[in-house]
Order: structure tokens, then sequence, then C-alpha cells
């Protein structure tokens, strides 16, 4: 599957995210934190088979109250290990964004 795909996808699914209020994402932050869970896990098949998984974060950014940071993380499998020894996988692609208590993006 060609990275540009995998970013692409990957963007598709985390501007879902970025219509979400600031206040739906700082429920989410306390709800993720209490159930020791991330914000979505998806799992799928690109057309040519290869098996994907994204999985998306959401937390305080710098401090609570402040800024809300979104991150998403897409892995083809085979996995590749951090090393190619340790148990630590890298994903082929990761992309995130920050909103600000006003409901704007940093860095927009």
């Amino acid at each position: 599957m060609p990275p540009d795909a995998k970013r692409s996808l990957l963007a598709e699914h985390l501007a879902e995210f970025r219509s979400w209020s600031y206040d739906t994402l700082v429920a989410e932050i306390d709800r993720s934190r209490k159930t020791h869970d991330c914000l979505r896990h998806t799992e799928g098949v690109f057309d040519d088979g290869t098996e994907y998984q994204m999985e998306f974060n959401v937390f305080w950014d710098d401090k609570r109250g402040g800024d809300v940071r979104v991150c998403g993380d897409i892995s083809t499998e085979p996995q590749r290990r951090l090393l190619w020894v340790l148990p630590i996988y890298i994903p082929d692609a990761t992309d995130s964004f920050i909103m600000a208590q006003d409901g704007s993006f940093v860095g927009d």
C-alpha cells in the first residue's frame, strides 16, 4: 500500500475529530483516562489486501484545562519492530492537531 494512501486515510479519519467541539474532546479525555482506552481504534483492509489498524488518542497538550491534542497513527501488518528486535512498534504514518479552548486550531 502506497504511503500516500495511508496518510490520506489517516487524515480522513482525523478530520472527523476536527469537527468535534472542544467540550466533546475534553469529555473524551476524561472518559479515555478512566477506562485506560484510546479515543478510537479502527481496523480494516485496503483494496490490495493489506490489513491496517488506526489508533487515535486525545489528551491535554500542555496542562489540564488548556489546549487539547488529538493524535492518530496507522500501521499495516506485519508491524515493524523498533531496532528490529524490541517489541515496540513504529507506525507507518502519524498525524495530529491541537485545539484551543475557543475551538480554533493551534498552528493552522
